[in-house]
C-alpha cells in the first residue's frame, strides 16, 4: 500500500514548468503527463517494434521519484542535482516493493537515468513530444498570453526519431 499511495501522490503534483513558464493556475499534474506518454508510448513502440512492455515500465518509473520530491525545472535544480536527488528517492519509493520487483525497476529506472539505450532514448523523446503535444493544447485553450515557442524548441533539439519528428511537425503546426 505504501507503494501505491506514492504512486498516487502523482495526481497531486503539479508541472512546475507550465507555473513558471507560462503562469498556469490549474497545469496538468505528473500523473496527467505520464498517462499521456503512456499511451503515445504504447502506440509509437508498437508500430516501431519497440520493447513496450520495457518502454510502458520506464515511462511510469521515469518521474516517481516526483511523488515524494515535485517537480523542478532546469531552471530551479541542474541535471546532475535533480538526478541525485531522484536517485536517492526511487530507491526509498521501491522498497516498499519485493526484492525482485525492487531490482526489476531500479535496473529500469537507471536504464532511463543513463539515457544509453534505444529504449530510454525513445522515451526521453516521447517525453518531450508530450511536453509540446501539452502546450499545443494549452495554446488552442488560450490559456495563457505567453510565448510557447520555448517548449517546441525544446523539443525540436532533443527528437531525433523520424516518426517523432513528423508528429511534432504536425503539433507545432
Amino acid at each position: 500500500m505504501d507503494f501505491l499511495n506514492i504512486a498516487a501522490n502523482l495526481k497531486t503534483i503539479s508541472r512546475q514548468g507550465w507555473i513558471d513558464k507560462l503562469s498556469i493556475n490549474n497545469p496538468e499534474s505528473v500523473a496527467d503527463h505520464t498517462f499521456s506518454m503512456a499511451i503515445i508510448g504504447m502506440i509509437l513502440s508498437d508500430y516501431q517494434n519497440y520493447d513496450t512492455q520495457k518502454i510502458l515500465k520506464m515511462i511510469l518509473l521515469h518521474d516517481l521519484a516526483e511523488s515524494i520530491i515535485g517537480d523542478f525545472t532546469p531552471e530551479q535544480k541542474s541535471k546532475k542535482e535533480k538526478s541525485t536527488l531522484e536517485n536517492k528517492v526511487i530507491e526509498q519509493i521501491l522498497k516498499n516493493l519485493p526484492k525482485k520487483l525492487q531490482k526489476q525497476y531500479l535496473s529500469i529506472w537507471s536504464e532511463y537515468q543513463t539515457n544509453e539505450t534505444t529504449n530510454a532514448n525513445f522515451v526521453h523523446q516521447i517525453d518531450k513530444l508530450e511536453m509540446a503535444l501539452q502546450a499545443k493544447i494549452y495554446s488552442k485553450q488560450n490559456i495563457s498570453s505567453k510565448d510557447f515557442s520555448v517548449f517546441f524548441d525544446s523539443a525540436k533539439k532533443e527528437i531525433k526519431d523520424p516518426i517523432l519528428l513528423k508528429l511534432l511537425d504536425k503539433i507545432n503546426n
